[in-house]
């Protein structure tokens, strides 16, 4: 309970006051003239002003409210190294024991931790400001942010803060804590496949002064998990290397170097930059052996392809044709086989031979050994076969028996059919997941003939209703060979009976010929998006072994893959760490960034008080390093306004008294009987007096 006297005016205060001039005035004069009965005269005017201003006696029923502290915790990733978590429980552990010990002081615990998704590093200032949301101004005691003191979210000044208390940092590490840190300067965004490129980093190693050591260390270089090279970098110096791009998009390049002496952590040892590889047009042979309607389909597709550089070759008129025209008045160009099949043969990412039948006088068997050669050094050869591949004049009687997975055994079927999917061909990236493969039959449009064949080696991909093979993927050293044994797939594109896909299912052929990492038939993904870290895994196997998963700090995880469709697995776990993340599996690996390549979260991780400093200065806080033992943890004293809230070995908390009135009790003083009573009974008493 709590009372107090207050004015409640029955009529506007400066009314009054007019009113009370005149009276004081003439008592004034009164005075001035030493009136006997003035004294009288004067209480009666004052009663009666006073009257008019009503005074009351309030007592209100009251409530304290305790105010409120905030403590922030940072659980950053900075503050996992080392003994900092033990160390930051145990401060939060002293902190809340003496704070419950203060009378009148609520305490809210936030914890603050990092968002994978953004760049903002450490932001505990926005922690606060949301703890602090429904909580008026003038109950806000203070708040201690308990820290390693890399805070990314400091206000600029002391009003941005929105409250008007003490802010404290509680400071967890050491101070001249040692580091070294990784940091890249220059790096490519795009890059032309094969084509070298430039990167610049530097490694700086600091100590509480910043000061660099000037000595070298080693620095390993990692493409998609690879290494590819190693270099000796000088510390505090920018150190440039040069290196090439081994495919078309996302090249993943890790730059690492090793670990220093009493280093701190590791975690800013690594940088990641993500290169997109783009290939510098993809130059493609195609020769047709005879005009046909598949030729111009070939050449249709291939062109509408800006990035694809097409030579195109028909041999309209063999050598072995006669027919009386004079030469001169032929319009043709004649075959340029020395310059593409000895020259310039290694020029081409992509051969393809269509409908093409043997003929000794346009290419000699010393070209086709030329071609067998360029696809076991890593080229890549594609066979769309018509029927001439069953005749005596089949390439298969050519060198190129060697490389060619199916053998043709002199027949050919016709007749109208679907193709289908085999069950390799379900687990094959090329052929997986078809637009229209999902129903049985598919719903294709039918192709009319087919090259009988014997398959010794390969994947079976395609086949006929009867199990005649229509596609058929081989390896031939460090190169790829494709064959088609119809040449009906020109018919999709006329959208005969509907169609099919067949754009798609060539575009896929071409990139499993030219190695893409997406189309490999073992291949291992990873992908860290909205805190969670998923991979996937692709195999032509029935099983798959479970992945090892490095995170950014170094902590491993095995994790099962579940079956998703047929030859593919996945598996997901939480990617609340901010960095980079291994997977292996048996011989593939892979990597994912989780947040930012190169978070700010971890570019420094050194402990210190240099960015809360300002802040606390501003508010009248102070900061504490809490040390190797949690006793050396600031006690907790409540402050009025204007006194100092931080000493030697103690944190000053704003007491402000604030409280809720439940309700509220009046009681007039000077009712109007009352008033009229002493008012008339001071002019009697001044007459009186002026009448002796």
């Amino acid at each position: 309970m709590a009372w107090n006297i207050v004015f409640e005016p029955l009529l506007p205060v400066l009314l009054i006051a007019a009113l009370a001039l005149p009276g004081i005035a003439a008592l004034a004069y009164s005075a001035w003239r030493r009136a006997r009965g003035a004294p009288w005269r004067t209480a009666a005017l004052a009663v009666l002003v006073l009257a008019l201003l009503n005074p009351t006696v309030r007592e209100e029923d009251r409530e304290t409210v305790p105010d409120v502290a905030a403590i922030v915790v940072d659980r950053s990733q900075s503050q996992e190294i080392g003994a900092r978590p033990d160390e930051t429980s145990a401060a939060l552990t002293k902190i809340t024991e003496r704070l419950a010990r203060e009378d009148g002081i609520e305490t809210r615990i936030v914890i603050a931790v990092n968002n994978p998704e953004d760049e903002k590093g450490t932001a505990l200032f926005s922690a606060l400001e949301e703890a602090l949301a429904d909580v008026p101004r003038e109950r806000i005691a203070g708040a201690i942010l308990i820290t390693d003191g890399q805070v990314h979210d400091v206000p600029k000044t002391a009003d941005a803060l929105g409250f008007d208390a003490p802010v404290h940092g509680l400071i967890i590490g050491r101070k001249g804590e040692k580091d070294r840190r990784l940091r890249v300067t220059e790096a490519p965004r795009f890059g032309i496949v094969g084509e070298p490129v430039d990167l610049s980093f530097r490694v700086d190693e600091t100590s509480a002064g910043d000061q660099q050591a000037g000595e070298t260390a080693n620095v390993t270089i990692t493409v998609d998990g690879e290494e590819i090279a190693t270099t000796q970098a000088t510390i505090g110096e920018t150190t440039e290397v040069t290196l090439s791009l081994k495919h078309g998009g996302p090249n993943v390049i890790e730059i690492d170097v090793e670990e220093g002496p009493d280093e701190l952590t590791v975690l800013n040892n690594r940088a990641v930059v993500v290169a997109n590889g783009v290939r510098d047009r993809l130059r493609v042979l195609l020769v047709s052996g005879e005009p046909h309607p598949g030729e111009r389909t070939w050449r249709n597709l291939l062109k509408s392809d800006p990035s694809v550089d097409l030579v195109h070759f028909t041999i309209l008129r063999p050598p072995e044709k006669q027919d009386g025209t004079p030469i001169g008045e032929l319009s043709l160009i004649a075959f340029p086989t020395r310059e593409l099949f000895d020259e310039k043969l290694d020029e081409f990412d992509l051969i393809i031979f269509d409908r093409y039948k043997r003929r000794g006088g346009v290419l000699p068997i010393a070209y086709f050994l030329n071609i067998v050669d360029y696809v076991e050094n890593g080229g890549a050869f594609l066979a769309a076969a018509g029927p001439a591949f069953a005749s005596p004049f089949s390439i298969y009687r050519t060198p190129l028996a060697a490389i060619l997975p199916a053998q043709p055994t002199g027949e050919t079927t016709t007749g109208g059919y679907t193709p289908g999917i085999t069950d390799t061909g379900d687990r094959h990236p090329v052929t997986a997941d078809l637009p229209g493969a999902e129903s049985e039959p598919p719903s294709w449009g039918r192709w009319f003939r087919t090259i009988d064949t014997e398959v010794d080696g390969g994947d079976i991909l395609m086949e006929t209703p009867d199990g005649e093979p229509l596609m058929v993927l081989s390896r031939a050293r460090e190169g790829r060979v494709a064959q088609l044994l119809s040449d009906q797939i020109w018919l999709w594109s006329r959208g005969y009976e509907g169609g099919g896909p067949q754009a798609e299912l060539l575009r896929r052929l071409a990139h499993w010929l030219m190695k893409e990492p997406d189309l490999e038939e073992e291949n291992l993904a990873a992908s860290a998006q909205g805190g969670t870290l998923t991979l996937r895994r692709r195999t032509m196997g029935d099983a798959t072994p479970p992945a090892t998963v490095t995170t950014p700090t170094g902590k491993t995880r095995e994790l099962a893959m579940e079956e998703v469709a047929p030859g593919r697995f996945e598996a997901a776990m939480d990617a609340s760490e901010l960095g980079l993340y291994r997977v292996k599996q048996g011989e593939l690996s892979a990597v994912a960034a989780a947040g930012p390549l190169n978070p700010r979260e971890i570019a420094d991780v050194r402990a210190t008080e240099k960015p809360l400093r300002p802040m606390t200065d501003a508010t009248g806080g102070g900061i504490w390093w809490a040390g190797e033992d949690a006793a050396d943890t600031p006690g907790i004293r409540s402050v009025r306004a204007g006194q100092d809230a931080a000493g030697t070995n103690w944190i000053g908390l704003r007491r402000n008294e604030q409280y809720l009135v439940h309700a509220v009790h009046q009681v007039p003083l000077l009712t109007g009987p009352v008033a009229l009573i002493l008012i008339l009974g001071a002019l009697a008493l001044a007459w009186w007096r002026e009448g002796r």
